[in-house]
């Protein structure tokens, strides 16, 4: 059989089966979304849901050919099931912040704590059964929370929000939502006045999204837009040095008690605001100068918008909420306690456990005569590492006590100066450091990763959910990313 041939087949074949995926989404869904709101509470060793609203509004952002989350990544599944034959008609991994609470001191002490979340998913027409499945140790899913939904009968809130004075702004639009990554860049801490502020932030990070691969050459695979609901005051929570602002998304510093860890419990706030526009993937900007972020895969990402790092953090924590990588230090100080166990293989997909090394996940990335593990100077590293955790530890803290203590302005400036400066060298030294290794650039299995010293591996020794700085993303990073991406653009 001729190549022209082939080529033909397989043609014929994927429109098809992209035919057959659509007349799914026609034969379950209508072009709407059905947004279910719902706390998660428990601690270590216990969870429960419980239903607050549903919500049925605007047009689906998602596609309609990839209804199916084939990835196997994140804690949990949300799925919608046809009851009488039990297909699975839609579903989509995630995680949560309850999860990462549930690996805390707080947490495994028995204290009981509630968060906010939500669930988005195509609006369907005919009943269905909803559903939120855990990954259990062993990779199985357990449903944890159940709930029938009958379009005919059940009632639905509109979503009763007035966007007059939102800022909403269309920084890049590559086409139809459906058939596009939407996403969303929310802004908190941006008063009226600061508008102008905002939209020049909003500018700078869609041209910094698109410097680096593979959004580069999939530019055309996004919409990005800009929502500002304008807070009351400038800035955000800093509760170590007991500063508090009134903001429309309630974004704090000191998450999980680790002081740059920048999240926000207000997610159904959150939601409320980014329904302004069609969205797949939520980024909360944070308007304030110090370094901080975070990123919770399928939920949101949030990072500051002036740190002299803030477009690695930008980069980084997207990374996590839209793609669901790992972090791949293991050098800073976490809130998480056994995050990652080192005889289970994570299901991220840039870190391993190197459980079978002769079936690494990303095998097919690995030169023949790259050893596996792959060694690199990693004890010098760790010092170096260490060392710097302990003084950033020490500068924080005498940062966050001027504050606390109303020092002058010229005071705390001068101190974070001089944190800036350090941070900075530091910075530089580790690149160097890491540039010094014999397989720099080469893709192996180098260990220490998923903030564990000993016992899980990155792809690369360098990357952008490795170490600070803008560079690129490794070689597995930037598949598993144009997957996601493909995934939502396939309509």
């Amino acid at each position: 059989m001729n190549k022209i041939l082939i080529s033909f087949i397989l043609i014929v074949l994927t429109t098809l089966i992209g035919a057959q995926d659509f007349d799914l989404y026609e034969k379950y869904f209508e072009d709407s979304t059905l947004r279910i709101d719902y706390i998660h509470s428990g601690d270590a060793g216990t969870e429960s849901f419980s239903l607050v609203e549903k919500f049925k509004y605007g047009t689906w952002a998602g596609s309609r050919k990839n209804l199916i989350d084939n990835f196997n990544n994140g804690a949990y599944y949300l799925k919608l099931n046809e009851p009488n034959t039990s297909e699975v008609i839609y579903s989509k991994g995630f995680d949560s912040y309850f999860k990462e609470y549930q690996t805390s001191k707080d947490a495994i002490d028995g204290k009981v704590k509630s968060f906010e979340e939500v669930a988005l998913v195509p609006f369907p027409k005919v009943p269905v059964r909803f559903t939120i499945e855990k990954r259990q140790d062993d990779g199985s899913f357990k449903e944890v929370f159940g709930l029938n939904i009958n379009p005919g009968e059940d009632s639905f809130n509109d979503l009763q929000i007035d966007y007059t004075d939102y800022k909403i702004i269309k920084s890049y639009i590559g086409g139809d939502p459906h058939s596009k990554v939407d996403v969303v860049i929310l802004g908190d801490g941006y008063t009226k006045d600061e508008i102008d502020k905002f939209e020049k932030d909003i500018n700078h990070f869609t041209e910094v999204f698109f410097s680096l691969e593979p959004y580069t050459s999939m530019k055309d695979y996004f919409n990005i837009y800009g929502v500002l609901n304008p807070s009351e005051e400038s800035g955000v929570d800093e509760p170590r040095a007991e500063i508090f602002k009134e903001t429309s998304l309630n974004s704090t510093f000191n998450s999980m008690g680790s002081e740059r860890y920048l999240l926000t419990e207000s997610v159904h706030a959150v939601y409320d605001v980014a329904s302004a526009v069609p969205f797949d993937a939520i980024f909360i900007m944070a308007n304030h100068k110090r370094y901080g972020g975070g990123g919770i895969y399928n939920f949101y990402c949030t990072f500051t918008s002036d740190t002299q790092f803030r477009d690695y953090v930008f980069l980084h924590e997207f990374g996590h909420s839209f793609t669901g990588l790992a972090d791949e230090y293991y050098t800073s100080d976490v809130a998480y306690t056994d995050f990652y166990k080192p005889d289970i293989e994570p299901a991220e997909p840039n870190i391993s456990a190197l459980l079978d090394k002769d079936n690494l996940k990303w095998k097919d990335l690995v030169e023949e005569d790259t050893p596996i593990p792959t060694s690199w100077n990693k004890e010098e590293f760790d010092l170096l590492g260490y060392e710097w955790q302990k003084e950033r530890n020490k500068l924080n803290n005498e940062i966050a006590e001027l504050k606390k203590n109303k020092a002058s302005k010229e005071v705390i400036e001068a101190a974070e100066k001089k944190y800036d400066m350090l941070d900075k060298a530091n910075t530089e030294k580790v690149v160097a450091h890491l540039r010094a290794n014999e397989y720099y650039g080469k893709v192996g299995a180098f260990e220490g990763a998923g903030y564990m010293q000993h016992g899980l591996y990155r792809p690369m020794l360098d990357c952008i959910m490795f170490s600070k700085g803008v560079k690129p993303f490794c070689d597995v990073c930037q598949s598993a990313i144009r997957k996601v991406i493909l995934h939502y653009s396939e309509d």
